[in-house]
């Protein structure tokens, strides 16, 4: 493999271990290592937590652990980048943990079924359509804070449109 880092996704890099708690926390518990699809299994793997920290905490409770969450991202797919020499690499999937959780902040105070829903589906539109400005992140920002800060964007967009959609059912 070359030394430096490879240009956008490569299918054949190294994947580092999950011993070092840097990867496990960037692959989020290894949910990063399933088959096909790492975003949306990440996606996924994030509901549970959203749920018990709403539960617990409310919606300020989730934006603290989004916040958290980004920062140590950062920090965590940055060691991953630096391990595998993929700029962008699709294991890394706590962006999509914290993306999720922004995107699920309408819904925190009074968590349901179908906003858990909508917000997953809601996320995962904007994370894979990418619409300006998260393209703009997604192409111009690099390291780190460029895998975390396109979803953190998409997050909040879909967090918008949640919160419109629930208007819109309450007021039916």
């Amino acid at each position: 493999m070359a030394a430096g880092p490879l240009s956008g996704k490569a299918a054949m890099a190294p994947r580092p271990p999950l011993g070092d708690p840097r990867i496990l926390l960037a692959t989020w518990f290894g949910s990063g290592y399933l088959p096909r699809v790492p975003g949306t299994w990440g996606s996924a793997a994030a509901l549970p937590f959203a749920w018990v920290i709403a539960a617990w905490g409310g919606p300020s409770a989730l934006a603290a652990a989004a916040v958290l969450t980004f920062a140590v991202g950062i920090w965590c797919a940055g060691a991953y980048i630096a391990r595998s020499g993929v700029l962008d690499p699709g294991p890394v999937v706590i962006d999509e943990v914290a993306g999720q959780w922004l995107t699920l902040l309408p819904a925190a105070a009074a968590l349901e079924i179908w906003h858990v829903a909508a917000g997953f589906a809601l996320f995962r539109l904007f994370d894979i359509w990418k619409p300006w400005p998260v393209s703009w992140a997604d192409r111009e920002i690099k390291g780190g804070l460029g895998v975390m800060l396109d979803d953190v964007i998409a997050g909040i967009m879909a967090a918008a449109v949640l919160y419109g959609l629930m208007r819109i059912a309450a007021g039916l």
